[in-house]
């Protein structure tokens, strides 16, 4: 990936690959997780923790393989489990409905269940040889004669093992190729010496996308937006240009939301029912309530919280807010850990100034409240229910209930000054030429 993050970290629809997998993979009663991770990847067991608090983690100190990759997780496979699911950590695309049916060829009495796809260029995959229904191998592409080659059903790497067998299988495994590592796939031929049978299920190439470049995370983006935002328009959500709206694996929806082109949704943002998210808006870790309008051009930051008919300009940024109903804030705004009471305006240019340069602060503004343009309002600062601000007033200290507060130097005009001011530059002036 040339990247210092590990791999498996990497995003995509806001949250890391092993994320998904994690989320994909059976969260019943009595299952259990096992996560193998390599030595030295506290960031990754702490992702892990994140996504499955239930989840174990083992570490393989070695490379050898990927049955010595899932061996390192035998005090778990120990246990005891009817079925035990193999999956990789950056394949982010695979389903839950995936992992069911595997389960189920366990049930109809396979010992091993292999997931399988018809790939348009099969170059370099493992091909699934099938006779008489049952799998009967994994023949790697530098081992496949030239009518294997032509087989397109390849190895996805996903398995299933009948918990009853599966320690007896991955045991025999052994390491007598030219690496000298343990191979998974090797599964297949000890299932059929002990004389039990392996199933093939198939899904389709996308599900299957392994993550190794960041040519294929953009691909797996790719595909991981399309289903998004069919899933959202599946939903009821208004989408009017669906290719342009850029959603996370948690945005969530009420009913008759509408998005315009060009926004871009990170994790954590909540919209509820009627809500317009007009273009070119950004928006993370927010919760939009009710016939909300945002943008077009806002930005909201994570702890933005917005009540009924919350009206957000274009050019605002809010971050830390909680803005409840009815409150307006138009125009080229910043709001930052602040708490708005309802129906109060906030005038065009008006700044929360939050930061001191060493710890934020809060501002609070009452319900009812009239913020003039061009305001600075320096925190912590309260301004008072139904308070007025006069435009262009610099407010440092607290403003009681239904009072105004002006904070300016008085005007001054001095008639004829500029004609005097341009008079004596000219005539001090000396010719080009002359210099």
């Amino acid at each position: 990936m040339r990247s210092r993050l590990p791999k498996v970290l990497h995003p995509i629809a806001g949250r890391p690959l092993i994320a998904h997998v994690l989320e994909a993979a059976p969260s019943g009663k009595n299952d259990t997780i096992a996560v193998v991770v390599g030595p030295d990847h506290q960031a990754v067991v702490d992702e892990i923790k994140r996504s499955r608090p239930d989840a174990k983690t083992f570490v393989q100190r070695e490379r050898l393989g990927t049955a010595h990759a899932v061996l390192a997780a035998r005090e778990a496979i120990a246990d005891g489990a009817d079925d035990i699911l193999v999956a990789f950590g950056d394949t982010p695309l695979i389903d839950a409905a995936t992992f069911e049916r595997l389960r189920t060829a366990l049930k109809d009495g396979a010992a091993l269940a292999v997931l399988g796809f018809r790939a348009a260029d099969p170059t370099g995959y493992g091909r699934l040889l099938v006779e008489g229904g049952q799998l009967v191998a994994i023949r790697e592409q530098a081992d496949a004669s030239e009518a294997e080659r032509a087989v397109t059903l390849c190895n996805a790497g996903v398995m299933a093992f009948a918990g009853s067998t599966a320690l007896k299988i991955l045991d025999r495994i052994g390491n007598g190729n030219s690496k000298g590592e343990y191979y998974l796939t090797d599964a297949v031929t000890i299932v059929r010496e002990l004389g039990l049978r392996a199933a093939v299920i198939e899904t389709g190439e996308d599900e299957v996308r392994g993550i190794n470049t960041k040519a294929q995370l953009a691909e797996a983006e790719q595909v991981m937006q399309q289903r998004l935002r069919q899933a959202a328009l599946d939903a009821g959500v208004t989408l009017i240009a669906p290719e342009t709206v850029f959603l996370s694996a948690d945005t969530t929806f009420g009913k008759d939301v509408t998005i315009e082109p060009f926004v871009v949704f990170g994790a954590g943002v909540s919209i509820d029912d009627g809500a317009v998210i007009h273009s070119f808006s950004n928006i993370v870790g927010a919760r939009i309530g009710k016939n909300a309008s945002i943008g077009p051009y806002a930005r909201l930051r994570p702890g933005t919280v917005l009540g009924e008919g919350v009206r957000i300009g274009n050019f605002v940024e809010t971050k830390a807010a909680d803005l409840e109903a009815g409150v307006k804030v138009n125009h080229l705004t910043y709001i930052g850990d602040t708490h708005i009471g309802e129906n109060a305006n906030i005038g065009a240019g008006t700044i929360t100034c939050n930061y001191d340069g060493f710890d934020k602060h809060r501002t609070e503004i009452g319900a009812g409240a009239f913020v003039g343009s061009n305001s600075s309002l320096v925190a912590p600062v309260k301004i008072g229910a139904g308070a007025f601000i006069g435009s262009g007033s610099v407010i440092t200290r607290d403003v009681p209930d239904d009072s105004l507060a002006i904070e300016r130097s008085d005007q001054t005009v001095r008639e004829g000054w500029v004609k005097r001011f341009r008079d004596m530059k000219m005539l001090n002036r000396k010719p080009k030429s002359q210099k």
